[in-house]
């Protein structure tokens, strides 16, 4: 059996869309275990670009059973939407399969959001979410009142705790927000039709995995988001609400970790991030605007221009001990292009001496200064070449630099958007 995770690095935006689907043309089974469409991902086909935020990237390879893990939390509307977009692309979408222990986001989690977020901004304390109803989504979950995809098959089951739910959330809600949200049979109605529209994509994939697993069948666990949004190891309050990193992927859709044998990080030549939270290596200049407009730094789902630093190198170090890392894919080394010189960060520098380790305070994290290793740049178009072989001298050295610091191979490398322009160094399936 072979069981292949592949994770952000970084905290987000990594272009995993496209290593998936790279590597999704060899897989049996592909599966998204964590987070719900806050998590956007753009795919090509037919030309046509297409922007996914719940169904994994694998549902692009016909031949490969294509599940949303009961480690997501789903909106069926968005699922749904999501399900159209690609049928009328020409994409078959029969071989999608949802955890029937997969939660379900209900409108009165995304008006929580909003209020929260709302709460957050009167004492300037705002962390920058997406108001999809994510994080409420989960805080039922932990709290054992949520509403899972097998009750969207059972109306009279529904209704109660739909009205459970209600209740809790009238407590919470202001009166401009909970005025918005449908009756209890309104929402019942509208759920159980859901339901009964998905009913046969609903079902025990913990056990359909294991079962291909055992019959040595390819296994791709697609994880979302980014290691640095880790509810636990990432910049935390700055962070989602689940777990993208590799250890997600075991109890995000059912298996064993001693299934797994790769875990393949997917990161950028330098570091993008979304929003709001500390960025060692942030550059608030000319470096940052032209990087962002090379490589059109914008977000999928929320259209925001991402921020942009240098590589770090202590946060990737960080990165590879927390998940396990086997592989590296390092994507957009093409955009340092045209650089005299580039940065990687090799330690921090604090008001207690220089550190080499991802401090877990925010306040630390806000005040140290990066400590960077300057390496010649290139200026060749990469964008054309086609193996490993006939990058320049000074790109090679950045790739090793990058396994030098992290302990990590670099399996393969990206010099431009499209599928073929992926260079593989080391197979990364067997």
């Amino acid at each position: 059996m072979t069981a292949t995770v592949v994770i952000g690095s970084q905290w987000g935006d990594e272009g995993k869309g496209k290593i998936i689907d790279f590597l999704g043309q060899n897989a049996d089974v592909t599966v998204r275990y964590s987070g719900g469409d806050n998590a956007g991902h753009s795919l090509v086909v037919n030309d046509q670009k297409l922007a996914l935020r719940l169904i994994p990237s694998g549902i692009l390879a016909p031949n490969s059973i294509c599940i949303i893990g009961n480690g997501t939390v789903v909106n069926p509307r968005t699922l749904l939407d999501e399900i159209k977009e690609l049928n009328q692309a020409g994409v078959n979408t029969d071989h999608l399969r949802i955890s029937d222990r997969a939660h379900i986001i209900f409108p009165y989690h995304i008006l929580q959001d909003q209020q929260q977020e709302r709460d957050r901004s009167k004492n300037g304390e705002k962390i920058g979410t997406t108001n999809k109803g994510i994080g409420p989504a989960y805080m039922d979950k932990m709290q054992r009142i949520g509403i899972r995809a097998v009750d969207l098959l059972d109306a009279e089951g529904l209704k109660e705790k739909i009205a459970f739910n209600l209740a809790q959330k009238q407590r919470v809600l202001d009166d401009d927000l909970w005025e918005q949200l449908p009756s209890v049979d309104e929402l019942t109605k509208q759920y159980a039709e859901y339901g009964q529209i998905l009913k046969d994509y609903i079902t025990d994939t913990s056990y359909l995995i294991n079962t291909k697993l055992h019959e040595q069948k390819r296994v791709l666990f697609e994880g979302a988001q980014g290691t640095m949004l880790d509810i636990d190891h990432g910049t935390y309050p700055f962070v989602t609400s689940s777990n993208p990193t590799a250890g997600g992927a075991a109890t995000g859709s059912g298996i064993g970790v001693t299934k797994i044998k790769h875990v393949i990080g997917v990161c950028k030549a330098y570091v993008s991030r979304v929003g709001e939270g500390p960025f060692p290596t942030e550059q608030i200049n000319e470096i940052g605007d032209r990087i962002r407009e090379v490589a059109h730094e914008y977000g999928t789902v929320t259209h925001r221009p991402r921020r942009i630093g240098w590589f770090d190198g202590v946060l990737m170090k960080y990165v590879a001990d927390v998940n396990g890392l086997t592989d590296l894919v390092v994507n957009c080394l093409d955009v340092l292009s045209g650089f005299d010189e580039v940065k990687i960060c090799t330690g921090y520098q604090t008001d207690h001496g220089v550190i080499n380790y991802y401090p877990a305070s925010e306040k630390e994290l806000e005040n140290l200064t990066p400590i960077y290793e300057t390496l010649p740049g290139w200026q060749e178009d990469l964008t054309q070449m086609q193996s490993y072989d006939e990058l320049p001298a000074n790109a090679k050295n950045y790739l090793k630099k990058i396994e030098e610091i992290t302990g990590v191979q670099v399996s393969a490398f990206s010099i431009g958007p499209d599928r073929e322009q992926t260079v593989v160094v080391n197979d990364m399936w067997d």
